[in-house]
């Protein structure tokens, strides 16, 4: 991807800057069915910090200790960068004079990759959406537990027009296999949409086939039944929270060459988009150029 792409996909203006998205293109098989081939990223919430109120707890401390001058410094961080240099120096109580200043905060997030001080970056939190996923990725996705949070779409709810669906790299790129996905999503939607149909029906003419004493009851069980015919393919967008640190072992492992391609491809765009939002914490990592043309990561601190 040309930097000129990148620029167009990263552009929506708020508060605090320029928040990061990843746009993918939306496709339709012959039979109107829309489908994507890869994730869409859009970050949506960063930190929002304000340290003045920490000014009552420096100036507490003897003057020539020089605390009070903390928040003097002339150079700004992004937030999150803000709030873990913040979060690690108050180990230490390092607000003096000769503290490490914000000028040389690349230096110092070096020396916590270095030192394995990982926890200060647990404290900022990014959230983003994820769409043009499959099922099959959310059920890797969903593994990562500590230091994340998950709401995703539930097809118990959720269905008929909203249906969408996801093509493998491994389909796009080859005619034959490219049609066999149109024709079998093609084929999943009909099956979906006439089962969602007979159970209504079903249930009212008295059939006791689901039970459902309300509309809204009946049209979850519907769903809830019909949906087993829905195959991985199936898009499932997803709302994920995590913290610095959370995000850095989710890139770590799903960046690998090792990891599932769908998944990768994923980590690979968030990671774009966090390298834009917090440079100093993800400037460790290295883009890995793998040998069926996709990309991956590495990092010589992965258990920070």
């Amino acid at each position: 991807m040309s930097n000129k792409e990148n620029d167009r996909n990263l552009e929506i203006k708020t508060p605090e800057g320029y928040l990061p998205v990843v746009k993918p293109e939306v496709f339709e098989t012959k039979q109107g069915l829309v489908y994507l081939q890869s994730p869409g990223i859009a970050v949506i919430s960063v930190p929002s910090v304000d340290l003045r109120g920490i000014q009552g707890f420096l100036d507490g401390f003897p003057e020539e200790l020089g605390f009070s001058d903390f928040l003097k410094d002339p150079t700004p961080l992004p937030s999150a960068e803000t709030l873990c240099k913040f979060a690690g120096q108050l180990c230490y109580e390092s607000f003096g004079p000769n503290r490490t200043v914000n000028e040389y905060a690349v230096k110092y997030f070096e020396n916590i990759m270095e030192s394995g001080h990982g926890s200060v970056l647990e404290h900022a939190n990014v959230t983003m959406l994820w769409w043009g996923i499959s099922r099959s990725l959310t059920h890797e996705l969903v593994r990562h537990r500590a230091g994340f949070g998950f709401s995703q779409v539930s097809q118990r709810y959720v269905g008929g027009k909203t249906l969408r669906f996801v093509e493998r790299p491994e389909y796009a790129g080859d005619p034959y296999l490219h049609k066999l996905f149109e024709d079998r999503i093609d084929r999943a939607q009909q099956e979906y949409e006439a089962m969602t149909d007979y159970l209504v029906a079903k249930q009212k003419e008295g059939a006791e086939i689901l039970g459902a004493e309300h509309k809204t009851d009946l049209r979850k069980k519907v769903r809830q039944a019909a949906r087993s015919l829905l195959p991985n393919e199936t898009e499932a967008p997803v709302v994920v929270t995590a913290n610095i640190r959370a995000w850095r072992h989710f890139l770590n492992m799903r960046g690998s060459e090792h990891a599932e391609t769908e998944i990768r491809r994923a980590a690979f765009e968030s990671y774009r988009c966090l390298s834009r939002i917090a440079p100093l914490l993800f400037g460790d990592f290295k883009v890995v150029h793998l040998h069926d043309g996709t990309h991956g990561l590495s990092t010589p601190f992965p258990k920070v």
